[in-house]
């Protein structure tokens, strides 16, 4: 991997707090969490708050570290160790998904009352785009912010939320106008402990069982104006800045929990003898991994080139999505094909790949559906 070229001792130092982390305070927790459908995010991210892991990249004035894009993939490529995809997710809503957009154009009361809390791990974030009927078409988005007087009103739905059962505020995307065209949207900080806002239920997923999602109800929510996240009308465009920094997080989170699994099966097959050979030495199968191996240095080399662009501030949108796009195909192949070496093992829901099969459905679904990275691509490629 030759990590020794981009990261410095400070970063292998960061590295190795966060791999210290995942190895004591959450990977023994992982199989219960699982068990019970949720993990304790109040309590984990005040553990991380304290250790300051969730505002690696943000002002020290509120919190922060005041790190960059480096730093942050490091603890990415760490958190990806973690043995299932549902706690790397719920923290990256917090780190990636609900908190950027509050940093980049929120006021100077809405970073002290909620990014601060956020980064200390002293409240939990959830990001409230999708509704039943608009999930990558965010245009259709059919929730309400009407304004009145001093407050908004917030009426709809919002679904598949995650962190959404624990959530203390949510990062909200609503339509604040009647007017067509994308100027219509605005991006709130809603609290969830005002009236009107129900959680309607929980969601039961196929993977990511560790993570809670929740259907959410606003009923005349009323939200105070200071809530509103920059301009009034310029929520689509934050949201999709934002959609950048959430699709970044998963492409370490990929490449890093894909060679996991393939360590792990790799050990397995070592061991399986089949017809008085270990597995390991049938040629399709050397020759399987090594394919899927050499296409993950090359998404993680993808992701090293973007954090260098980013670094230049430039635009990474089509290269983000290209990432992405990649990382929901290899992390399918991967996870499959290894449970397929696994046999009758594999199909287990007490084996680790079993866990990784499931929750590597997701990627190509949520945060931009493959199709609509495709559709993003074409675009930047003007075709």
């Amino acid at each position: 991997m030759g990590s020794d070229i981009y990261f410095t001792r400070e970063h292998e130092m960061v590295r190795a707090a966060v791999s210290d982390f995942v190895r004591k305070d959450i990977n023994p927790y992982v199989d219960e969490w699982e068990e019970a459908g949720i993990a304790p995010l109040h309590d984990l991210f005040k553990q991380m708050g304290n250790l300051g892991f969730l505002g690696i990249r943000y002002d020290e004035k509120y919190g922060g570290e005041g790190l960059d894009y480096w730093y942050e993939t490091v603890v990415m490529e760490e958190l990806a160790h973690i043995r299932c995809g549902g706690v790397p997710m719920a923290i990256a809503v917090q780190m990636c998904m609900a908190t950027p957009a509050i940093d980049e154009f929120g006021s100077e009361y809405l970073k002290e009352t909620y990014l601060k809390p956020a980064i200390k791990g002293d409240i939990v974030t959830a990001i409230a785009v999708t509704e039943p009927d608009a999930g990558s078409d965010v245009a259709a988005l059919k929730t309400t912010a009407k304004k009145k007087g001093d407050y908004y009103v917030l009426n709809g739905s919002k679904t598949y939320i995650t962190n959404g059962t624990q959530a203390d505020f949510l990062t909200l995307l609503a339509r604040s106008s009647d007017d067509p065209g994308y100027h219509s949207f605005s991006l709130f900080v809603v609290p969830t402990n005002l009236p009107g806002f129900h959680v309607s239920k929980k969601l039961d997923k196929m993977g990511m069982r560790s993570s809670d999602t929740a259907e959410l109800y606003f009923d005349d929510m009323k939200i105070p104006a200071e809530n509103l996240i920059g301009k009034e009308g310029e929520g689509f465009i934050q949201q999709m800045k934002q959609f950048q920094h959430e699709r970044f997080a998963v492409l370490p989170l990929t490449y890093i929990s894909a060679r996991d699994i393939i360590k792990e099966t790799v050990a397995y097959i070592k061991g399986r003898v089949v017809f008085g050979r270990p597995l390991i030495k049938k040629q399709v199968l050397r020759h399987r991994l090594v394919q899927w191996l050499s296409e993950l240095e090359s998404l993680q080399q993808l992701t090293y080139h973007i954090v260098r662009m980013k670094m230049a501030g430039r635009d990474t949108t089509k290269e983000i999505s290209m990432g992405k796009l990649i990382a929901g195909d290899i992390l399918s192949r991967v996870t499959d094909g290894c449970l397929q070496m696994y046999g009758g093992m594999g199909f287990m829901n007490e084996m680790p790949v079993s866990r990784a099969y499931r929750d590597a459905r997701l990627l190509s679904i949520g945060g931009g559906t493959s199709e609509v990275m495709s559709d993003v691509i074409a675009k930047y490629e003007g075709f």
